[in-house]
């Protein structure tokens, strides 16, 4: 079973799969070398890209993530500010400081290599990183893959099972189908499942502080983004607009039909806007897709009558069980399956959520997952540039709408339909292993080869 706190971590931008994951892989790497007694003896480390990291990987920031991994840094925990300083230093010194500690040679043009040829057996997302003495011997490699959402596991690992033990939770899961059953047999919620599952975990006054944490970080990502105006790094001049659609937006004399769509896009492009620019920001379940999830949870709780903190715990928990099933049956990278695994997930789980908080049964709740998901079933990701800009702020955006949706047409029902979402997932699976490489994060087709006007 996944964690909601698997689900939604906070770290920094602007990618899960190729900033985040990185980052952990490249930290676990540098734990290994100090827990072996390797450290001192360790004269050099050189990083291998492979696949869609080596393809898209500057746009993403995974250089940089990689180095600040080596360096000791976790996602959860590091300074945008300070992150930016460290590179600076390493570029400018040719020194890093591994595992925070141990300072060693380091020329980025050297060692950190971009192979987008060699093949990638496990995952589209794979890394290698050696150690080296000072006399130029191995001391010790790794091989890792980051697997979407900010998951990493060695390469050997990918695809098997997780070692938790599933016997030691009241109430586990594998599908959407057995989710239904327990709820009913139980006459429990779904989100009273996952928070069962999450009290054995840890303490339950811990479990509340968490989701209160995870809320906290969504709605001050939303607040950063609608104070900040500018232009996004990367190169595509991409000026901010999340605080001139807010202002425009407040300076209205009355309200318009459709002000509410605006509302919950502004929402969400403010998040992915402090996401593209390396802000820190909560996987949800990644960071080409964070802007979903909070902008339908402030929806919920800044426009809904009756909001409370209670529905807001009962958001987190619904979509968690909703984007667990996605990760144990599918998958939530884009580089795996496309964005329909990124902002289709997102959007499933934004539209259960919503439904659970807005008091719909565990039927309707499953009836508002598998509408959000099922209209975005062969979304591709092609990010112009490798950066997570264009197309995937304001993709965000209609993700947040469509799950608002999604919510509605299932609470106006009874839970009853014909596609389940069991059945929705399997053909996302199937849609992703069928889409060509081209349009999974490897900035090689779609809008990111056809943006130049012939």
């Amino acid at each position: 079973m996944i964690s909601a706190f698997e689900l939604f971590k906070i770290g920094i931008g602007p990618s899960s799969s190729h900033t985040v994951g990185p980052m952990l892989a490249a930290l676990r790497f540098a734990e290994s070398l100090a827990a072996d007694d390797l450290l001192a003896r360790t004269a050099r480390v050189e990083v291998v890209l492979y696949g869609s990291l080596a393809w898209t990987g500057k746009g993403h920031g995974t250089d940089k993530a990689v180095m600040l991994g080596l360096a000791g840094n976790h996602p959860r925990n590091v300074d945008p500010d300070q992150a930016e300083a460290l590179i600076a230093g390493v570029a400018e010194d040719g020194r890093l400081p591994l595992a925070g500690s141990h300072g060693i040679g380091f020329e980025v043009p050297r060692d950190i290599v971009f192979d987008g040829v060699s093949p990638t057996p496990q995952h589209p997302n794979t890394l290698a990183f050696r150690a080296f003495a000072g006399d130029g011997g191995l001391l010790n490699e790794a091989r890792w893959c980051s697997i979407g959402g900010g998951f990493v596991v060695p390469e050997h690992e990918v695809g098997q099972p997780p070692a938790a033990d599933e016997a030691a939770l009241p109430y586990p899961f594998r599908n959407a189908r057995e989710l239904l059953a327990l709820a009913a047999r139980e006459n429990l919620s779904i989100a009273e499942l996952v928070l069962a599952n999450e009290r054995v975990r840890r303490p339950p006054a811990e479990v509340e502080a968490r989701l209160d944490g995870v809320v906290e970080a969504m709605m001050a990502c939303i607040d950063r983004g609608l104070a900040t105006s500018g232009e996004l790094p990367g190169g595509l001049h991409v000026k901010r607009r999340a605080k001139a659609i807010r202002d425009s937006l407040l300076a209205r004399n009355a309200p318009t039909p459709h002000e509410i769509m605006d509302w919950v896009s502004l929402y969400a492009i403010a998040v992915n806007e402090e996401n593209a620019a390396g802000g820190r920001v909560v996987t949800a379940p990644t960071n080409g897709a964070a802007g979903v999830v909070p902008a339908t949870l402030r929806y919920y709780r800044d426009h809904c009558p009756g909001a409370n903190r209670e529905g807001l715990h009962v958001f987190l928990l619904t979509a968690t069980a909703i984007g667990a099933l996605f990760k144990i049956n599918a998958s939530i990278s884009g580089a795996e399956v496309g964005c329909q695994g990124e902002v289709g997930v997102a959007c499933s789980m934004a539209a259960g959520g919503l439904a659970a908080a807005l008091g719909g049964t565990p039927a309707q709740v499953e009836n508002a997952a598998e509408i959000g998901m099922e209209h975005h079933l062969g979304m591709t990701c092609d990010p112009i540039g490798g950066l997570v800009q264009v197309p995937c702020i304001e993709r965000n955006a209609f993700g947040a709408i469509s799950a608002v949706n999604a919510a509605s047409l299932a609470l106006h029902g009874d839970g009853t339909h014909i596609v389940s979402l069991d059945k929705v997932i399997v053909t996302m699976r199937e849609t992703g292993r069928d889409m060509a490489s081209k349009y999974k994060e490897t900035s090689l087709g779609g809008l990111a080869v056809n943006l130049p006007e012939c």
